[in-house]
């Protein structure tokens, strides 16, 4: 029997009172309609309502539609989390445009390269970034519509485009007649890749995933209504993890900051009694690290998602230490953001602190809305035992997976090869399903033979009470083929030597696995608190 012939598919036909296609932009329609006057956004004295902000949403696409800015046309944002980024995550898509958020931290030639590569059409930017923004104008072809963000919490830079952007929205439309996607497969955002190994790729977001993965961010965490959401994660960084418009789905309190330090994150969650926030696991570090004077006051209960980079358990342990409760979870760009959460086992609630926090530090199982997650062989896609010791890489498929890479589809072909989607990530697989990442493919160290996972040796070294921040990279060695050289950043005033570094480790891992050189200074990272490792072999392996 075929599918038409099918008793249910006969006289059931697919329409608009049966069908809509699924967009994120549904989200902030009910929360204005369903809880109108509830608190949206604070930024310093602003404070708006669901509804303020639903309708400056659709002044933002009423102005952008009277520019022309449609279906498939691209509109960049460079500024840090403030109310009008969040805006763009509904205003833009409001006109079938494509949002192209930008790392702020990005050079003159990526930005100029990312908005060429992006055909942007339009730039919304802001007086902290125009020292890099400026460049980028000049170096490109054809110049994009600029607006200016002209923001009072910043003193300094310049104005660059034709007007600000309470000018844009001056004379547009509140109520302006926005349509969601006529298919939910229609791009909805744009997110570059870091590009530590040439020009970064354009990964292309659906409507449908920043859906299914907005909610899936509410599900995982169990985030309630109102939840009070501290935005220290980069918008930029795969639209936030998703969550602008998972806040809209809970209705939820946007709490802006424009540079994530202790001191204001800290002062934040005491005066808005924020809940949530996100961040990697170096933001985790700086707050556990702050003087105690700076955390009194914090008497509610703070939960905090972690990810970027496997966070050391006993980084976690800290935040625990402190009554913060830490959710685990992993992905990339290319799925949305979170797609495995280290989902807890209520039977673990008995065990030492010590032995939940190295539980929470694995990567965990797949989230509610992704449908394929599985440790295989590369080669042969064939799943790896789940001993807890078989290493094999990450492979994802589901709505939560890209739709791939913006005119890259030699590059798309191969992420996708087999019917996955190959993470570069190696990790073993547990008895009890869960996953825990032992490194990037690149950044296994093979000494005399013997692989050596650098995430095991700098979850030792974050063990030691004088350690900040550590990394591991392969140094090149003529006897060996590698060796591990250990980056370390200590804690302030406090002092180690080299010797006492590796003795350390000696005493706490095999010894072919403890670092042989050590150097002590300040780890790069990116602006969402990723190693860059590639710098790192670069200076562990300056002849190379």
């Amino acid at each position: 029997m075929s599918a038409a012939d099918n008793i249910y598919n006969r006289d059931l036909p697919q329409v608009p009172a049966n069908y809509a296609p699924l967009s994120p932009l549904t989200f902030i329609e009910r929360a204005a309609t369903v809880f109108p006057d509830k608190l949206a956004v604070v930024h310093g004295e602003v404070r708006r309502t669901w509804s303020e902000t639903y309708a400056r949403c659709r002044r933002l696409a009423s102005a952008l539609s009277k520019r022309g800015i449609g279906l498939g046309d691209t509109v960049a944002v460079m500024c840090p989390n403030l109310p009008e980024h969040f805006e763009a995550h509904f205003g833009v898509p409001m006109v079938g445009a494509v949002l192209n958020s930008i790392n702020t931290r990005l050079d003159a030639r990526a930005v100029a390269f990312i908005m060429q590569h992006s055909e942007a059409k339009v730039l919304i930017t802001e007086r902290e970034m125009s020292p890099i923004v400026s460049v980028a104008l000049a170096r490109m072809q054809v110049r994009p519509l600029v607006i200016d963000i002209d923001d009072p919490s910043f003193e300094g830079g310049e104005l660059l485009g034709e007007m600000t952007y309470e000018e844009f929205l001056a004379n547009a439309d509140p109520n302006f007649a926005w349509q969601g996607p006529a298919d939910e497969w229609n791009a909805i955002s744009l997110n570059y890749t870091s590009g530590t190994t040439g020009d970064p790729k354009g990964v292309v977001y659906h409507h449908r995933g920043a859906y299914l993965n907005a909610v899936s961010n509410a599900l995982s965490w169990s985030m309630p209504n109102h939840a009070i959401y501290l935005w220290t994660l980069p918008m930029f960084h795969c639209n936030g993890w998703c969550f602008p418009w998972t806040i809209a789905a809970v209705a939820g309190v946007n709490v802006c900051l424009r540079q994530v330090r202790a001191p204001a994150i800290l002062d934040l969650i005491r005066k808005e009694r924020v809940d949530h926030l996100c961040g990697a696991p170096i933001v985790l570090s700086m707050i556990t690290n702050a003087p105690a004077p700076l955390k009194e006051g914090i008497d509610h209960q703070v939960r905090i998602m972690t990810a970027g980079a496997p966070p050391p358990a006993a980084v976690i342990q800290g935040m625990e230490e402190m009554g913060f409760d830490v959710t685990h979870v992993y992905g990339l760009t290319e799925t949305y953001g979170p797609c495995v959460v280290c989902a807890w086992n209520h039977d673990w609630d008995d065990k030492p602190i010590e032995e939940r926090s190295r539980m929470k530090s694995r990567q965990g199982v797949r989230v509610p809305m992704q449908e394929g997650l599985m440790v295989a062989n590369p080669v042969t896609l064939v799943p790896v035992p789940q001993d807890g010791e078989s290493m094999g890489e990450i492979f994802m498929r589901g709505n939560i997976v890209m739709k791939g890479y913006l005119k890259n589809p030699k590059t798309t072909e191969a992420a996708f090869e087999g019917g996955w989607f190959r993470s570069g990530d190696l990790a073993v697989w547990h008895p009890d399903g869960y996953l825990e990442i032992k490194d990037r493919s690149k950044d296994i160290i093979i000494s005399g033979g013997e692989n050596i996972s650098s995430i095991e040796v700098e979850n030792t070294l974050f063990e030691h009470p004088l350690i900040q921040d550590a990394a591991v990279v392969a140094k090149r060695d003529v006897k060996w083929g590698e060796i591990p050289c250990a980056f370390i950043t200590l804690k302030p005033g406090a002092e180690m030597t080299e010797q006492e570094v590796i003795a350390y480790c000696r005493e706490r891992l095999a010894h072919f696995k403890a670092p042989r050189v050590v150097v002590f200074q300040t780890l790069p990272r990116t602006s969402t608190g990723k190693l860059q490792k590639y710098l790192l072999r670069q200076l562990a392996n300056p002849e190379v």
